[in-house]
């Protein structure tokens, strides 16, 4: 396993409670990284395996939890590794492209160090301002966008790979040219992209759209899913399973029924899963004191918080503060 050392977005977090992070705070804090770049509007970087042993600042970002605004996209060229998207777990391995739209909190698991040297990553972030200057039909091109949400890794097979990687040459050329409607023609250029992409995604989609007899299935999937999105925005102040069973339209004891049904696990755990998952990103980036996060977290007071927070993970906030600063 890689060993991370300390990242340099936490000046960041000490400043936003909900540890997110836009295009241009990750431009101010890694100004040394070679990337291609459109202002805070666009970003695109290759990484590969000597970079990371030399300067792993980008995998340091991702491998604690971290909720990026913006859009993420990563194609992995070669190597393998564990990725962590709203506490589910996803394979990356060559050719796989992963999605990550703003919101989610995501972090790398697990990285091999036995095979280091053939890693090669293309990253490419997008602001949600430039994002939304996109013009496309998101929900019309991608006819079931809830489905693909739920699936944010994909591997190409070899055409669709030739296509993408002529197109982040051809994207790199423009950015790197003096053309001085740079911004436009990769807007338009990102639109053929997207246009791609979904027919890329709806034809994995179709391949594996459920029988008749899976059909109830599916639809508990999609509310699980449907949950878990609104567990990761709300957990920070919303810790009861009413909250979340109104904005689903369904009693408390119906949707608690159903999350169990569908995951295994209670609601309420989840819910849980994910505020221990805030606290321990505050406690590890945020210069703030314990009291602030508490405050934070909304929760009543410091004592509450210490003894929710060693009941799920063993120790004091204060000894989980301590041991990530010797990591």
């Amino acid at each position: 396993m890689i060993i991370f050392a300390s990242n340099p977005i936490h000046d960041i977090m000490a400043d936003n409670p909900l540890l997110s992070i836009s295009l241009a705070d990750i431009r101010r804090q890694y100004p040394h990284l070679q990337a291609y770049s459109l202002d805070d509007d666009l970003w695109i970087l290759e990484m590969n395996g000597a970079q990371i042993k030399s300067d792993n600042s980008v995998m340091n970002a991702l491998r604690e939890p971290i909720r990026f605004d913006g859009y993420l996209c990563m194609y992995c060229l070669s190597g393998h590794f564990q990725l962590e998207v709203n506490l589910k777990q996803y394979k990356i391995g060559p050719d796989s492209v992963f999605i990550n739209t703003p919101g989610n909190i995501a972090k790398i698991t697990e990285v091999p160090t036995d095979s280091l040297a053939d890693y090669k990553f293309i990253f490419i972030l997008a602001s949600r301002e430039f994002m939304q200057t996109i013009r496309f039909d998101f929900n019309k091109s991608f006819q079931d966008s809830i489905r693909i949400m739920q699936t944010p890794v994909i591997t190409l097979n070899g055409q669709q790979r030739e296509i993408a990687e002529d197109f982040l040459n051809l994207s790199s050329k423009i950015i790197r040219s003096s053309l001085t409607r740079r911004k436009e023609i990769i807007g338009s250029l990102i639109t053929s992209l997207t246009y791609m992409a979904s027919d890329v995604w709806n034809e994995r989609l179709s391949s594996a759209r459920p029988s008749a007899a899976s059909a109830s299935q599916e639809r508990l999937s999609l509310l699980f899913d449907r949950f878990i999105a609104l567990v990761a925005e709300y957990n920070t102040s919303q810790r009861g399973v009413a909250f979340y069973a109104e904005k689903l339209c369904l009693t408390p004891k119906y949707m608690s029924k159903l999350i169990k049904q569908a995951s295994g696990k209670s609601a309420p755990e989840w819910i849980d899963s994910f505020v221990i998952l805030e606290a321990k990103n505050m406690l590890k980036y945020s210069t703030g004191s314990i009291k602030e996060i508490v405050y934070n977290l909304h929760f009543p007071n410091q004592s509450v918080f210490y003894k929710f927070f060693k009941t799920h993970t063993g120790m004091t906030p204060s000894e989980f503060r301590k041991q990530s600063a010797s990591a």
